[in-house]
């Protein structure tokens, strides 16, 4: 073991963990205030429900020996055969802190999911669907790209720190969950505009600080490529925000806080896939071209009358799949030799394996996010009554309110 790559290690998965409380707060500032603590809950109470089912069978799932390039079995439920020595996915880090480090992962990836069907949805069948999610979606997807054995990794596509299966994947199931539940009430026609936007920016920054830890500490070790992952983060990220800042004041005629957070959002999840495998003038042109298109994907939603509340679709959908076949354009092994080069590198199949591997996501997450969210629907239901999304979730759902004024 290495004592550096173990302290570096440690401190990655912490921030990581920061996230999820940060995508509350950048969650719940974009709700109506009656609101404000229900979408709070969604994404916070993942730090629990998640927890618990990665211990007793999802690291195994996801991590454990391969079977039939699919998924991992369970020679690793309740963590057996995890333990303080260097595991097969690292050779200077106790196994139990990979653990860990990916346990921070498959908490926030349903938590993104949230911003779809904030403002409507059961508290109980939103319980249900992260457990069924993680268990039939997230695992297997995670298995496919990172666990040893997995087909998208076998045939050499490249996910550094989780564009296919965190974003692409989470996007998928959000316009599915969105489209399912319907639109909330008055949608189009009441004022549903952010109740504090400063709560948002304040997650805008935690998510921002964290996905430091989330693309650098893929790297599983402090050296080189995790230097590289993060100075790729930060290009993209204030390139993504510059981007979208710009062309909403074009299109728009002002330059909103809102965009700004939102643009730096789009930078973040286009460079997740390609982090550690792209230079910093290529991460300039991901996070650019992600601000601009996930804008338009935003402004699009309007016009095609979908309900996507915090635009889950239009940013992590969007902007991931854009960075995973970004990836497949601008991977190069002068910025990692353990990489693969991309199209304009000279190996277009590399863009063709890209656009595989996010187009089996897309399928994969959108038909069992459809079964799942289906079966909860004819059992308990997915939305709450009328009576209780016009009084607010808070209250109705939690017994509480966010603020006394």
């Amino acid at each position: 073991m290495d004592s550096g790559d173990t302290a570096f290690m440690l401190i990655a998965t912490a921030m990581v963990m920061l996230m999820t409380p940060g995508l509350a707060l950048f969650y719940s500032g974009l709700v109506r205030s009656k609101n404000v603590l229900s979408t709070t809950m969604q994404s916070f109470v993942c730090l629990g429900v998640i927890t618990v089912i990665w211990v007793l069978y999802g690291y195994s799932l996801a991590f454990g020996p391969d079977v039939g390039h699919f998924v991992g079995n369970l020679d690793y439920a309740g963590l057996k055969n995890v333990g303080l020595a260097p595991g097969p996915y690292s050779d200077t880090i106790p196994d139990l802190l990979f653990c860990a480090f990916q346990l921070m992962f498959a908490i926030i990836t349903p938590a993104l999911i949230t911003g779809a069907i904030a403002e409507r949805m059961k508290f109980s069948a939103y319980l249900l669907f992260i457990v069924f999610w993680a268990t039939f979606v997230y695992f297997p997807i995670c298995h496919w790209v990172w666990g040893q054995g997995g087909w998208l990794g076998e045939m050499g596509a490249l996910d550094f720190a989780g564009g296919t299966v965190i974003h692409i994947n989470s996007g998928a199931a959000a316009l599915v969950a969105c489209l399912m539940l319907g639109k909330r009430k008055g949608y189009g026609r009441d004022a549903m505009h952010p109740h504090s936007l400063p709560l948002t920016v304040l997650g805008a920054g935690l998510l921002w600080f964290g996905w430091f830890g989330f693309n650098a500490g893929s790297a599983l070790s402090a050296g080189p490529t995790a230097v590289l992952a993060l100075m790729t983060t930060q290009v993209a990220t204030g390139t993504g925000l510059l981007a979208w800042v710009l062309a909403e004041w074009k299109v728009q005629g002002k330059p909103t806080v809102l965009g700004a957070a939102s643009g730096a959002l789009a930078g973040l999840v286009a460079i997740t896939p390609g982090a550690g495998f792209v230079s910093p003038i290529s991460a300039m042109i991901m996070g650019g071209v992600a601000g601009v298109v996930c804008y338009a994907a935003v402004v699009a939603k309007g016009k095609l009358g979908y309900d996507d509340s915090l635009d889950v679709v239009g940013i992590h959908g969007v902007g991931g799949l854009w960075g995973a076949l970004a990836t497949g354009l601008f991977a190069s092994t002068a910025a990692n030799p353990d990489g693969a080069n991309g199209l304009f590198f000279g190996n277009p199949g590399q863009f063709v394996t890209q656009a595989i591997g996010a187009g089996a996501a897309i399928a994969y997450s959108v038909v069992l996010t459809f079964v799942i969210l289906k079966v909860i629907d004819l059992t308990i239901g997915l939305r709450v009554e009328t009576d209780d999304e016009t009084q607010g979730l808070d209250v109705t759902s939690h017994g509480e309110v966010g603020y006394n004024i």
